[in-house]
């Protein structure tokens, strides 16, 4: 309730539509840089250059010994959302040595010329308050070892360096006396850089018990603060994580607090005097990894980060953070009108709902995620005011159901790889359907233990050991994992499985493994799933193979193997973010808290960097927001990723239905044999044309209306387009939709449906990945933090046989994954095929009708639109 109130208080300026951004709003004049949204755009966010210099005395005078001018680019620095990643890249930097394995909190400490990339409260202005400007106390770090050193007389470069001031060189420095837990020794130099934490906690930071909460061991999010790689040429590139106070409380950046991104490029100590070790160079080669953890030259080491040589080099991008999902609960105590159904909706809805609730004149919408048919099923009850689905569903009522064309997004499969050598992630990952089909039909061994299961003992333990993989992702390493051996997907029904079996029915590979044809390597399908129906909205888990085994652990947890190995979520968002943590859903892990008790099986650790291999169903929408890498699929003679222009391919293919309320038909195979990208699918708004009440049924049009017009603007504020969804426009390849659209609210505002009281009304299946039934579990009402993430991510097409790209807005992979994709129609006309003309239809009746009954037609036509123009005038209002 304090967290609630707290936020209240913050949240005492909502503009609409869009939220003030903190730079103008506290009338900050920053010298740092310019940092401006881009959204769409292929110009940085945030670019700057800055000299760098580092100096050491010989023979007694200052020797400069490296100079060199960095540059520093952001792509996003405006509206962002807890867990959202953002790119960095650098140019000139000094290149790095001994590269650590992973770069991320204290497991990058252990190399020399590293980035170090820190998220800090506060912007890098002079002219504020103390308590509002950025300083080393106010940046986050996950570790005592990052913050507190104690270390011998010879060894305390520190206190030579030059930029340095008297008290900083002293031989104890940062908390005046230090606290006893510190456990500080008497002869040793001792530096603490303390963290002031947004209540005004100041948190020692000399042991793990003095960090604050969130460092916690065990903490609920993994590092995010990094020390990144340079290469040979002193350039380098990462995604970075951005942490709002809803992950990090202590930290307590939201939508009002002012936080910064400090890129800390460590160029090394400049010295004062002679000190050796101050004036090292580094133990190793320029381009070298420390596969051994070494120690390395502290004068030189990310350990040093806050060191007044280094702090003085830093990059401050100001950062501004989006309302928090809870944004409308707090701001709007009016209650919510509920939408249920599809998650592809969950980025658009959390920047759709403060433009609703913080207008008067607008409801207070509210996005339920669950099931597409158990969203359908309760907005054709009465439970809900409408649902979000991607495909027609079977009418079980007499109340007639429209659908609304409101989004276009659709699935993909993120993925999290390393390159073997710690030569960083893989990016351009190429999927076929029959690989998917061999994940999702639990065909890969996972581990010796499932060597005995029947019927596929010679499979392959793992994806990326399978030849068919590594002949379209060679250079990959052949270590076999269990979370290699699955694709983490969904537990319940969704037209997003439908859609994804879709893939794999169509493909005539594909279709004979599940039916039993081994591949040309001689893999076989799981026996279990043999010859499965497809296309499903749900999958179900079917082996029930337990493993004999001597293993004590597996003994007292007897448990189908494969099951543990698949292990699906309720949640798209939680496969996105177990990607992110490269956490794999697995639940094999045996641990006991002593020998005496029972085992358990729980949950695999976190996959380390440089040995990830994780891959899973996603919304483009979230793989976008998180910043994660998506896999090009195979189409008829290409590898299409989910950029602008597949997804412009796949709408030239939609059919609208004879009576232009029902969903558009969009065929996988038509899909695949156009080269467009296989993963699209279109959300609609579904409501009841009769019966629905009045109040609901305004409500359900003025949203259809706004999200449909202004809804479409691409952008990262209140109501606009996020990335990974392709904008409705009236004109183009997307105007049959929208023109639907605005016919639908229009039926569903009027309630002049007619009901067959036969209950035969509406559809069973078809369109883009329907689903038949009513299956699927339970939804949330809680539109929180872990509902809601984002598409885009641009690509351009390579070649003929390998299209680049990740999506709309430039956020994807890097390397060979393409940087800008429009998603203007006109701009890719030239390349795809126009879609065929719209066949004319005509009434014989009205062609053999007298001119005077089409004149009377006519002013009746103009009278009608008139009243309705009215009408929907005193609505709005």
């Amino acid at each position: 309730m304090k967290r609630l109130l707290d936020r209240s208080r913050l949240l005492v300026v909502a503009v609409l539509g869009i939220t003030v951004s903190l730079p103008a709003a506290l009338g900050v004049g920053l010298t740092t840089g310019v940092a401006t949204a881009a959204p769409g755009g292929n110009k940085p966010a945030y670019e700057q250059t800055r000299h760098l210099d580092r100096s050491i005395v010989v023979g007694g005078q200052s020797l400069a010994i490296d100079s060199r001018d960095m540059t520093v680019t952001v792509d996003r620095t405006t509206q962002l959302r807890g867990r959202e990643r953002v790119n960095i890249s650098w140019t000139g930097a000094h290149p790095t040595g001994g590269r650590a394995s992973s770069p991320f909190g204290e497991q990058g400490l252990l190399q020399e010329y590293p980035v170090v990339i820190l998220q800090c409260r506060g912007l890098d202005d002079p002219s504020l308050p103390l308590d509002k400007q950025l300083s080393p106390e106010t940046c986050w770090t996950s570790s005592r070892a990052q913050r507190s050193q104690v270390v011998d007389e010879t060894e305390a470069v520190w206190r030579h360096d030059a930029f340095a001031t008297d008290a900083a060189r002293g031989q104890k420095y940062g908390l005046d006396p230090i606290p006893a837990e510190c456990n500080d020794v008497a002869n040793f130099s001792t530096h603490i850089t303390p963290f002031r934490a947004a209540n005004g906690t100041v948190y020692a930071s000399c042991t793990s018990e003095t960090m604050p909460p969130e460092a916690a061991i065990g903490a609920a999010f993994p590092p995010a603060e990094q020390a990144a790689y340079s290469d040979l040429e002193g350039n380098g590139h990462t995604k970075f994580e951005v942490r709002s106070d809803i992950e990090n409380e202590s930290l307590g950046c939201n939508d009002k607090v002012a936080c910064s991104i400090v890129v800390i490029p460590i160029q090394g100590i400049s010295c004062l005097d002679e000190d050796p070790a101050c004036s090292r160079g580094g133990q190793f080669e320029p381009g070298s990894s420390n596969f051994a953890n070494q120690g390395v030259d502290l004068t030189a080491s990310p350990t040093l980060w806050w060191a007044a040589s280094n702090w003085r080099n830093r990059f401050s991008i100001p950062i501004t953070f989006g309302l928090p999902p809870d944004a409308c609960t707090v701001l709007d105590d009016r209650a919510p009108t509920g939408f249920y159904g599809s998650e592809l909706m969950s980025q658009a809805s959390l920047q759709w709902s403060p433009s609703f609730c913080l207008n008067k004149k607008r409801f207070k919408f509210q996005h339920n995620k669950m099931a597409d048919a158990a969203g359908f099923t309760l907005a054709e009850n009465g439970g809900g005011a409408a649902a979000f689905v991607s495909g027609e569903h079977a009418v079980k009522g007499t109340d007639p159901m429209a659908y609304a064309p409101t989004a276009v997004t659709g699935f993909s499969i993120g993925y999290v790889i390393d390159r073997p050598g710690n030569s960083g992630e893989f990016t351009g990952l190429k999927l076929n359907a029959r690989l998917i089909a061999k994940l999702m039909t639990q065909s890969y061994l996972g581990s010796e233990l499932g060597r005995a299961h029947p019927g596929m003992s010679t499979n392959p333990v793992s994806l990326n050991v399978d030849p068919e993989f590594q002949k379209l992702n060679p250079g990959l390493d052949t270590i076999t994992r269990e979370a290699a051996a699955t694709l983490l997907s969904l537990s319940e029904s969704s037209d997003v499985i439908e859609s994804l079996t879709s893939y794999i029915a169509q493909d005539k590979d594909a279709a004979a493994f599940v039916a039993g044809k081994a591949d040309p390597w001689g893999m076989k399908v799981n026996p279990s799933y043999k010859k499965i129906k497809l296309p499903t909205p749900e999958w179900p888990l079917l082996d029930d193979f337990v493993p004999v085994t001597a293993d004590e652990c597996r003994q007292q947890n007897p448990t189908p193997y494969f099951t543990q190995l698949a292990a699906p979520v309720n949640s798209i968002r939680k496969i996105a973010e177990a990607i992110l943590d490269a956490w794999p859903n697995v639940q094999t892990k045996c641990e006991r808290s002593t020998i005496t008790d029972p085992w358990k099986i729980g949950r695999v650790d976190r996959q380390g960097v440089g040995t990830r291999f994780m891959l899973g169903v996603v919304s483009m929408g979230d793989a976008e927001r998180l910043g994660l890498d998506q896999a090009r699929l195979q189409t008829r003679n290409t590898f299409v990723a989910p950029s602008s222009a597949g997804i412009s391919r796949a709408l030239r293919l939609a059919k609208p239905s004879k009576s232009g309320e029902e969903p558009f038909t969009l065929e996988m195979a038509d899909m695949v044999k156009a080269n467009a990208y296989p993963g699209t699918m279109i959300v609609y708004t579904a409501a009841r044309t009769a019966n629905l009440p009045q109040e609901d049924a305004d409500k359900v049009e003025q949203f259809i209306e706004v999200a449909t017009t202004e809804g479409q603007k691409e952008g990262y504020g209140n109501g606009q387009l996020p990335p990974g969804y392709y904008p409705l426009k009236k004109t183009g390849i997307t105007a049959p939709l929208w023109k639907q659209a605005q016919s639908v609210a229009a039926a569903i505002g009027e309630q002049k449906g007619a009901t067959d009281s036969d209950g035969s009304t509406g559809g069973s299946g078809g369109g883009a990945g329907g689903s038949g039934g009513a299956g699927g579990g339970g939804g949330t009402t809680d539109p929180g933090p872990g509902s809601v993430t984002e598409v885009g991510g641009s690509g351009t097409e390579e070649s003929p046989t390998d299209e680049g790209g990740t999506g709309q807005n430039g956020k994807g992979g890097e390397g060979d994954q393409g940087k800008g994709d429009t998603t203007d129609d006109e701009a890719d006309e030239p390349e795809l095929v126009a879609m065929p003309p719209t066949t004319e239809v005509s009434s014989p009746v009205a062609e053999r009708a007298l001119p005077l009954l089409l004149l009377v037609a006519l002013v009746s036509a103009i009278a009608a639109n008139l009243i309705r123009l009215r009408h929907l005038r005193r609505r709005r209002s």
